[in-house]
């Protein structure tokens, strides 16, 4: 696990284990493969789980992207962290590094190819920051899809930053493109 510098606190331990009992139920219902791959996940990706909680995408996305892709699974809370850490020793899975940070990746820049922001973007205090960040670590053409509550303020964010071009934009999600 990598640790990079934090600004923003973690929610209290209860509320992230009540977040994670009821992702675990809305997303047994989901099609999570679908979903990614809706996002531009590919098989040889270098994906970003940004906010990744209990890691149901992280390892979704794990399994899209194939020995050839890897996933960093990054997440504020150390409860999170330690969920993934042992969901991916559970499922033997070994392209998954999990990052703990509120939003400085450590990553090299321009080594991503798809940002996942999935019911994240309305927790994050400094988007700008988050956007800066994410800028940075995305190679051009890079997709970031964001799924969730804090869609308008997004596209507020976005709207005001020539860096992104909205590409898609559907009930709940919009994928920006890295220009």
């Amino acid at each position: 696990m990598k640790k990079q510098g934090q600004k923003q606190k973690p929610m209290p331990e209860a509320m992230f284990r009540m977040m994670s009992l009821t992702a675990k139920v809305f997303y047994r219902f989901m099609d999570l493969g679908k979903q990614l791959r809706k996002s531009g996940v590919c098989e040889g990706h270098t994906v970003l789980d940004f906010g990744c909680g209990s890691g149901h995408f992280s390892i979704a996305a794990a399994r899209i992207v194939g020995e050839k892709g890897r996933v960093y699974a990054l997440d504020i809370h150390p409860l999170a962290i330690s969920t993934v850490e042992r969901k991916v020793a559970q499922n033997d899975i070994s392209n998954v590094t999990t990052i703990l940070s509120s939003g400085k990746t450590g990553l090299p820049e321009e080594s991503v190819d798809v940002v996942l922001l999935y019911r994240t973007f309305h927790l994050v205090k400094d988007k700008r920051g988050l956007l800066d960040e994410l800028h940075r670590v995305t190679k051009p053409g890079s997709i970031i899809s964001i799924l969730g509550r804090g869609i308008s303020a997004c596209l507020k964010t976005v709207e005001k930053d020539s860096r992104f071009s909205i590409t898609k934009r559907g009930r709940g999600l919009v994928n920006l493109i890295k220009k």
